[in-house]
């Protein structure tokens, strides 16, 4: 069911992310694979994220979320992809997509991506390690202190590292959670969508 699902809305969207891709992973940045159109879509109708947010999603493969968001919600979007390969594909899947005139890709590290001041969401996949997502969170601690403004993150199937470092940050409050262990097979408790909100 979940693999048709796949299939359909790639196809409605006009686009190709399924499958995922371990080629170019490695201590620092994990392999590529797209969240699930349901999770996605449980996601876009949260009311967490609205036509005139502006998203950034680290790791962003070939640009599903960007691509899906954008056309189910109306916000704008920001892909951040390290691997070339992975940006090209994204790049290509832009050509067709129906959403395309909202989603634009960046080529880069994370790490080093200067988070401009219109950017005030943020989704991860656990898409790199703790050390890069340190830097990301200050990166986007300087975005702040250059333009206060609300800010919210997803953490989509976190892992128990992720949430240990999460509770670490001052600067972060854990605010709800997007259950999605019914969509899937099994009892996978990292079924969830993590909400975490900036507390100035």
């Amino acid at each position: 069911m979940i693999k048709q699902e796949e299939r359909t809305w790639d196809q409605l969207l006009k686009i190709k992310t399924t499958g995922r891709d371990d080629s170019r992973s490695d201590q620092y940045c994990y392999p590529y694979e797209p969240t699930p159109y349901p999770v996605l879509e449980r996601l876009a109708n949260s009311g967490y994220i609205k036509k005139k947010n502006k998203l950034a999603d680290y790791g962003c493969g070939k640009g599903r979320v960007d691509f899906f968001l954008s056309y189910q919600v109306g916000c704008r979007t920001i892909g951040i992809e390290y691997d070339e390969r992975m940006y090209k594909t994204a790049m290509e899947n832009h050509k067709t997509a129906v959403s395309s005139r909202k989603t634009e890709f960046c080529l880069g590290n994370a790490a080093k991506f200067q988070v401009m001041t219109d950017i005030d969401r943020f989704y991860f996949f656990n898409p790199f390690s703790i050390e890069i997502l340190q830097s990301v969170i200050a990166r986007i601690r300087e975005s702040i202190v250059e333009d206060p403004r609300e800010l919210l993150f997803f953490f989509y199937y976190p892992s128990d590292e992720y949430v240990s470092y999460l509770m670490t940050v001052d600067e972060l409050e854990f605010l709800d959670e997007i259950e999605c262990t019914d969509l899937f097979d099994g009892e996978d408790s990292r079924e969830k969508i993590l909400i975490f909100g900036w507390v100035y």
